[in-house]
């Protein structure tokens, strides 16, 4: 299978389009960038906040990025200890480090930019301009979402232009590396956020009784600290990862699900995501009639995906042919299989796009201030604290699983969609990743939104600078920064679920390879007889299934006790007021 894949002629003229693509994302984040950093920073005493927390968060990163590089030396040496031919070897070692170089490089651009924005998104909240403090807060987020996506084609572009039919190899380096230091990112700054978040409230809101970010509680540098290291270094680390993965899972099973086309066509469709990205982006405006910024976010995110789904579909018809036999360098096995490239790869492309719009619907409907569950979370709380607590995990519970079963289901449709081959069954799920791909440029610039405007509003509290309507303005924003973040979240999982679900297929399915030339056909098939075979789809989708049953009876359940309790408590003040 090595020797029939060739990259070369046009598709190589794809690749470095491709790779140009990805160059050209990066020149918009640095134009978004100048900007971001173009407009107002405020009064004396807001700049003079903003300063300790860029101060506390460069230093947390810092000491990060130090203890991590140990590791990283480490881990480069074991890979190029690994056995194989030595080009591989050292390519798949170079390629880990220019993963987790990207990776880092990702979280501290996203979160040097976002510590300078937020005092410029309070300015201009101050000025009583909602439409600008949006604009700011977005298209700072559209810098880190223009470098993840931006990096992340251009790794893996320049591991296929190098090393050609060889490029899976090697690619397996790029995506540990994005992965390794994402994972330390992510936990760390979780942990620190949350920990500032837990002991600044404690201490200030229950045991003083001052509101959130006075300037009274020492702790509150700490949290807005915590704000950026964890929900925007930390989540734009996550989601690079999630997006060098999924290329990684695409181009390994593409190579021997579609030949050459295979490593041409998973590069193509994330390609595509930068160009609506930049749209999606740039129309991001808050207009007069829109109810909060949500609804201006909401516009920009399903117009990109909809253009993404529509030159998507004419990339797919323009690039493959109408049937594999048509395809060079295909393994026996997907040559033998009745199925349309085009059908494959448009239906799976269109099954992550739609993910990606049905989760942001569906994190929006549990998370947005106005909707029913958030309502019922804030009527419980006129019962005491115990309710809310246990309507906010009823809720929480209710939607993992609407969540769970709308990525079961993306998981077996593009499964489905293989006409009976392990392999290109496995392909459809990896492009289905990448047609989730498609939305990460926004949907990285709505997670950065999240932190910005929370510490805009946290800015504006301890300096007492920002008053009535820009207060207000700044209020509504962290609001809709708390859905975005959530959005973000189910966006990352869901991503990570169609990759991994790839990957593990893929492995196994190496592994029965291996096996069978080793041992012979009958051995593998006794082997593997009676086994519950979690890399098969099929099964993997059932165990989500089942697990998704628990989390909705405890959320009914749950959800029960808190209103019955409520009830009673209504009940018994009257009784006492009698």
């Amino acid at each position: 299978m090595e020797n029939l894949v060739q990259v070369t002629g046009s598709n190589l003229t794809y690749v470095y389009v491709v790779l140009g693509i990805s160059l050209v994302a990066l020149a918009i984040a640095y134009a978004l960038r100048a900007q971001v950093l173009a407009a107002n920073e405020g009064t004396e005493k807001m700049q003079e906040i903003a300063a300790a927390v860029q101060e506390g968060a460069a230093a947390y990163l810092n000491r990060q990025f130090k203890t991590l590089s140990y590791f990283v030396g480490i881990v480069f040496f074991l890979l190029f200890a690994l056995p194989g031919e030595f080009d591989i070897r050292l390519g798949r070692s170079i390629f880990f480090l220019l993963g987790a170089l990207f990776s880092a490089a990702v979280g501290y651009n996203g979160m040097w930019l976002a510590v300078r924005a937020n005092v410029r998104v309070a300015e201009a909240a101050r000025q009583k301009s909602a439409a600008n403090a949006v604009k700011i807060a977005f298209r700072t987020g559209g810098v880190v979402g223009m470098t993840t996506v931006g990096l992340g084609l251009l790794g893996a572009s320049l591991v296929v232009a190098i090393y050609r039919e060889n490029a899976p190899a090697v690619l397996e380096g790029f995506g540990f590396g994005a992965a390794m230091l994402a994972m330390f990112m992510r936990v760390g700054g979780g942990i620190f956020t949350k920990a500032a978040d837990v002991g600044a409230d404690l201490v200030g809101k229950v045991e003083q009784g001052i509101p959130e970010d006075d300037p009274r509680n020492p702790a509150t540098i700490a949290d807005n600290v915590g704000d950026n290291v964890g929900d925007c270094a930390g989540m734009a680390a996550d989601l690079f990862e999630s997006y060098a993965v999924t290329l990684v899972a695409a181009l390994i099973l593409g190579k021997a699900g579609f030949g050459d086309a295979g490593l041409i066509f998973p590069l193509i469709v994330p390609a595509i995501g930068i160009v609506t990205a930049i749209i999606g982006i740039f129309i991001t405006r808050l207009r007069p009639t829109d109810k909060s910024a949500m609804q201006a976010i909401n516009r920009s995110f399903f117009l990109s995906a909809i253009i993404s789904a529509v030159l998507v579909a004419f990339a797919t018809y323009t690039y493959l042919p109408s049937s594999l036999m048509q395809m060079s360098g295909l393994t026996p096995e997907a040559a033998a299989v009745d199925v349309n490239p085009r059908v494959l790869a448009i239906g799976a492309v269109l099954i992550g796009i739609l993910l990606a719009a049905a989760i942001q619907l569906l994190t929006g409907f549990f998370t947005e201030v106005g909707k029913r569950p958030v309502n019922d979370v804030a009527a419980s709380s006129k019962t005491g604290a115990a309710t809310v607590i246990l309507a906010g995990i009823s809720v929480g519970f209710e939607s993992a699983v609407y969540s769970a079963l709308l990525i079961a289901a993306s998981v077996f449709g593009a499964f489905m969609l293989g006409g009976g081959s392990i392999v290109l069954s496995l392909f459809a799920v990896a492009l289905a990743g990448t047609g989730l791909l498609t939305t990460v440029g926004v949907i990285v610039a709505m997670d950065t939104f999240g932190p910005i405007s929370d510490n805009a509003q946290g800015i504006a509290e301890m300096s007492g600078d920002v008053k009535g309507e820009g207060a207000q303005i700044l209020t509504s924003l962290d609001a809709v920064g708390n859905t975005t973040k959530a959005i973000t979240k189910g966006i990352a999982i869901a991503t990570a679920v169609l990759a991994a679900t790839a990957l593990f297929g893929a492995f196994t399915d190496a592994i029965k390879e291996a096996v069978h030339k080793a041992v012979g056909e009958a051995d593998v098939a006794l082997q593997y007889q009676g086994i519950l075979d979690v890399a098969d789809p099929r099964n993997l989708v059932g165990l989500i299934i089942g697990a998704a049953v628990v989390f909705m009876f405890s959320g009914l359940a749950i959800n029960a006790v808190s209103r019955a309790a409520g009830a009673v408590v209504h009940e018994v003040r009257e009784q006492f007021r009698l």
